[in-house]
């Protein structure tokens, strides 16, 4: 994973139960990829989460592709 994209992806013990969150916010690439799943665009994404950046995408993206990957090879 390319590091700008490792660097937007944190996990901290305490925070969302160690889940992987988008540079240190309370926001998990999960919360990200289910409202993009519902339906939301980017842009609405942006509009009702002002703390994330247009740059968090492709960071989420790629987490949930390693992880896809690391998951077919258990």
């Amino acid at each position: 994973m390319p590091t700008a994209t490792i660097n937007r992806i944190t996990i901290e013990q305490g925070k969302r139960s160690g889940q992987p969150c988008v540079r240190g916010l309370r926001i998990t690439v999960w919360d990200v990829l289910g409202w993009l799943g519902a339906g939301m665009t980017e842009d609405q994404i942006l509009d009702e989460h002002p703390d994330l950046e247009r740059a968090d995408f492709p960071a989420v993206y790629q987490f949930a592709a390693e992880a896809g990957r690391r998951a077919n090879l258990n």
